[in-house]
């Protein structure tokens, strides 16, 4: 007894030494290796004597970290038990596991204290720690309405091409997977790694999906801003007006592009319906969710190029979504052009950016740059990929998208290994995976002498 005692004591000291951010990265780690372990058991697989391990940590991950690269098609791969584990990660990942925490605290009447709320705000991005927990209510109630309603809609859908059973679970599944922003599907059934072409021009299940990718990625704090002021635009926050606009222009934007790109590609010879539906699907999705209606190793370098660039950006801050964010891509342009205009800070919408918001933009938009690249060359290194096959992986993978040219399979063990770091990195955030080696270092107070440098 009294060892427990002095174990008990020791994890709580380590547990009040450890950071914000270090408990959320530590968070997502255990989380990613309990999926391991229950994706090694033989149960999970299909192969005989279950999968090795760093099959099942690459999936736990890309599954914990709502990615969706896979190194075996999930339905030929992964037996029914096997799945539902990948669907709770995608649960858990997508929403934070401290939303649960937080949630089953709740519901047992237990006090919510403040560490847990500095957390949850933490883990959502909210602006203030006070509403925090009912802002995780809101998230849960959304949560399963959302998925609720998008589960029947593909339920009654799926059930014109399979056994009503199926087609309900396939329903919740993909459901989740899109609203998540997984990317993981069960369309293994038909064709290996087939995603949702089958279904490119079906416009209940590409509307479906884009709303659930759409709405799972603007931000749970976006969410509680539009169910506050409704329609009326000039009272959203200043964080809301800029990621609707910003999310709007992408989705439209990069579909004129994809179009444009691939009218003589992949869309050549299809319908004005079709041609419609693919080039929207192919925008929303890459913003992180990481389905393809269209083959994806078959696009133009253009279009290649094009999807990494959203990929990049992703979708917006405390959402289901991964990428720098849109918020962080905007920042980044409008101090560009408060610069070559001479302006006063940084406007937009009538406010002004705080220093702090163009500091953490900055560092996001660095740190993703650098590790994408690096991680880039690294795998060209290893292996003999083409250089677009490769950026288009690790753009991919530290963007939480999920697509592919069709390389993941083919990867060697510390290729696998990097994307693994970069799935992490991007579901917890650069700057909070960076933080939680730094944070707790006493920064330099001394300011030391100026001395100009040429630039440009």
């Amino acid at each position: 007894m009294k060892q427990y005692n002095q174990n008990k004591q020791k994890a709580t000291k380590v547990k009040q030494h450890l950071s914000t951010t270090q408990m959320i990265a530590l968070g997502f780690l255990a989380v990613i290796l309990l999926g391991t372990g229950l994706l090694m058991l033989p149960i999970a697989s299909r192969a005989p004597g279950g999968q090795d391990f760093l099959s099942c940590l690459f999936t736990a991950t890309s599954a914990t970290c709502v990615t969706g690269l896979v190194v075996a098609d999930t339905y030929l791969n992964w037996t029914l038990f096997g799945q539902i584990v990948i669907l709770i990660l995608i649960q858990v990942g997508g929403l934070g596991f401290m939303t649960f925490g937080v949630f089953f605290s709740m519901l047992i009447g237990r006090n919510i204290g403040l560490k847990e709320r500095n957390l949850m705000q933490e883990s959502v991005n909210s602006m203030q720690i006070g509403g925090v927990v009912k802002l995780v209510r809101k998230i849960i109630i959304g949560t399963a309405l959302f998925e609720g309603l998008g589960s029947v809609i593909l339920a009654l859908r799926f059930s014109k091409d399979m056994p009503v059973l199926k087609a309900i679970y396939y329903g919740i599944f993909h459901s989740v997977s899109a609203f998540c922003n997984g990317g993981f599907d069960l369309m293994g059934s038909r064709e290996a790694y087939s995603s949702l072409v089958y279904y490119v021009g079906d416009i209940t299940v590409n509307v479906t999906v884009m709303l659930l990718i759409t709405i799972g990625g603007i931000g749970f704090l976006v969410w509680d801003d539009l169910q506050k002021h409704g329609l009326h635009f000039r009272n959203y926050m200043l964080h809301t007006k800029l990621v609707l606009t910003v999310s709007a222009f992408l989705t439209f934007g990069g579909a004129l592009f994809f179009y444009l790109t691939e009218r003589n590609g992949v869309l050549a010879g299809m319908g004005v319906k079709d041609t419609i539906l693919a080039s929207l699907f192919s925008s929303v999705t890459a913003r992180t969710a990481g389905f393809n209606t269209v083959d994806t190793g078959a696009l133009t370098p253009a279009s290649k190029l094009l999807t990494m660039v959203l990929m990049f950006i992703g979708g917006s801050p405390g959402s289901t979504a991964g990428g720098i964010k849109t918020t962080t891509m905007i920042v980044m342009l409008l101090v560009v052009w408060a610069n070559l205009m001479d302006a006063k800070g940084t406007n937009v919408f009538g406010r002004r950016l705080s220093e702090d918001a163009i500091r953490k933009a900055s560092i996001v938009f660095t740190i993703n740059l650098s590790m994408a690249v690096v991680s880039g060359i690294i795998l060209m290194t290893l292996q003999p990929f083409a250089m677009e096959d490769a950026l288009f992986e690790v753009f991919s993978a530290i963007g939480t998208v999920g697509m592919t040219t069709g390389i993941t399979r083919d990867l060697c063990t510390v290729s696998k290994c990097i994307i693994i770091l970069l799935m992490y990195c991007g579901r917890i955030g650069s700057l909070t995976f960076a933080l939680s080696f730094v944070e707790r270092r006493r920064p330099d107070r001394l300011m030391r002498p100026e001395e100009k440098i040429l630039i440009g």
